[in-house]
């Protein structure tokens, strides 16, 4: 008798380990969701838009809706969404389309109507700026 009660008791002490084992797997689980979860809301809170629209000369070249995150500068946004070529910070190309030094034409850019007082890589954007890019003789 005494020995079936410590089979008993040595059965009921492995079932007991291997239930806590599950539950402690299904928890590491359920926090690596919850996790998961968290990461894609604070991406999705903290992901905003801009639209930036190319022209020459006055002439729509091409206009885009981007997304971007907050601590993104206009710089990397560009790089992102174009193909940009840039020197010390002031971009010379936009997709091809190149700043002229001879004829003095140079790519200016505004936000939000009021032109820009420092480089794309030094600006920070702001969810719904609306960002022009014009190449144009200064």
């Amino acid at each position: 008798m005494k020995k079936a009660l410590h089979i008993l008791s040595a059965l009921l002490l492995a079932a007991g380990i291997l239930a806590g084992c599950g539950t402690t797997e299904e928890s590491q689980q359920q926090n690596q969701q919850t996790e998961q979860q968290t990461e894609q809301q604070t991406e999705q809170q903290t992901e905003q838009q801009i639209t930036v629209t190319l022209s020459e000369d006055g002439k729509e070249i091409s206009s885009k809706e981007i997304s971007f995150k907050e601590d993104d500068s206009l710089m990397d946004v560009m790089k992102e969404n174009f193909e940009v070529e840039d020197d010390a910070g002031m971009i010379t190309s936009i997709d091809g389309h190149s700043q002229d030094k001879e004829n003095n034409k140079y790519w200016l850019y505004t936000v939000n109507g009021e032109m820009a007082q420092v480089g794309a890589a030094d600006l920070e954007l702001s969810d719904g700026d609306d960002v022009a890019f014009n190449l144009q003789a200064s």
